[in-house]
């Protein structure tokens, strides 16, 4: 894993926040079959982590919780990165020792598998091929998606799992949205992303030269609506920017297209034109 890609001064994800219906049943998902510690829990909310101090995925179950709706914008997935291709073949040997359902491709850039937790959230645990192998034309990066060969990469390490390796980092997230081009305006435009592959009513889009930081696209149909506030799905999503100079430069250039932006205790919020919710952090 090149970590040039997730730290300063690009600006990459950091946490995502999840509403779930049943808080203890999710902890017990999230810590059995996908390996992640909990760092801090309260009756209704807990915070979980792979190194034991840096947040990664928040959980919240919501007094009046609902079920995750259909055809929403939102959550499609969010994405594990793993430090090794040995990481990802010893959670490959976990998820069929569990039985535990799942989807796996090759992309070309990166090998993925496809979890989904209890509530109906998409979770991708994945590696990254080195980006010296990525092939860029005109500004894109090829990607696909072809089959996984599994027996490979079950042969890359014969480690036993135990939990996700401590250098897990939030790699991407992929979201539904409800028009493209407003999308496009608000990511490129406001947040200062760049395009980086358009592939069947998606963009991915990345800084830095990543193949994708942010995933969208309208596979929930053209103009599907935002979810309701209390249903399961996502909260939130963090945006970790390089200094202050850098965020403020976003600020303003979201509020120059018309982004309304609210400053909270130590970070400044945003929700993209589909209803999805943006922390702006340093």
């Amino acid at each position: 894993m090149d970590k040039n890609f997730h730290q300063k001064p690009i600006t990459f994800v950091g946490e995502v926040s999840l509403n779930v219906l049943d808080l203890n049943k999710a902890i017990l998902f999230y810590q059995e079959i996908i390996g992640l510690q909990v760092l801090k829990k309260t009756d209704r909310l807990a915070v979980l982590t792979t190194d034991g101090k840096t947040p990664l995925l928040t959980l919240e179950q919501p007094a009046d919780v609902i079920p995750k709706e259909g055809r929403t914008t939102g959550l499609y997935h969010f994405a594990l990165l793993l430090p090794s291709r040995a990481d990802l073949s010893i959670f490959l040997r976990h998820l069929l020792q569990t039985k535990y359902p799942f989807g796996a491709a090759d992309h070309e850039v990166s090998e993925a598998l496809y979890i989904t937790d209890p509530d109906g959230n998409g979770i991708e645990v994945y590696t990254d091929r080195p980006s010296t192998v990525w092939r860029w034309a005109g500004g894109e990066v090829a990607m696909g998606t072809d089959p996984l060969d599994g027996n490979d990469l079950l042969e890359e390490s014969d480690g036993e799992w135990s939990k996700l390796p401590a250098g897990t980092l939030m790699g991407h997230i992929h979201l539904h949205v409800a028009d493209l081009r407003k999308t496009e305006e608000f990511y490129m435009q406001g947040l200062g992303f760049t395009v980086v592959n358009r592939y069947g009513g998606a963009l991915f889009t990345s800084t830095g030269g990543y193949h994708h930081h942010i995933g969208l696209n309208t596979w929930n149909g053209v103009g599907a609506p935002a979810p309701k506030e209390n249903s399961v799905g996502l909260n939130w999503y963090t945006l970790v920017f390089a200094d202050e100079d850098a965020r403020n430069k976003v600020t303003e250039q979201l509020q120059g297209i018309g982004a309304a932006v609210t400053e909270k205790e130590g970070f400044f919020a945003v929700t993209d034109p589909s209803g999805n919710e943006i922390h702006l952090v340093v």
